[in-house]
């Protein structure tokens, strides 16, 4: 096993991580994004102790949206 192509691979994976970091730190400060999981229909449970949320509304806005942008990126690399 080549440690240098470990060492890599590790550290890609790193650049990446920390790209993603920035992106979500900067997608917090839009006012649309900060309002996920408290949607209507989205579920509340709150009991002594606990608290459980299963936003089901938000995840069906976010993979509306993300289908749409993917269908129309791969539509830009698939131009002729």
């Amino acid at each position: 096993m080549d440690l240098q192509l470990i060492g890599r691979g590790v550290l890609i994976v790193g650049i990446i991580l920390t790209i993603l970091g920035g992106v979500l730190m900067l997608v917090a400060r839009i006012p649309f994004f900060s309002n996920l999981g408290n949607l209507p229909g989205d579920i509340h449970i709150e009991g002594q102790g606990f608290s459980c949320v299963i936003p089901i509304v938000s995840m069906i806005l976010i993979s509306v949206i993300l289908t749409i942008v993917l269908n129309i990126v791969v539509r830009l690399i698939n131009r002729p």
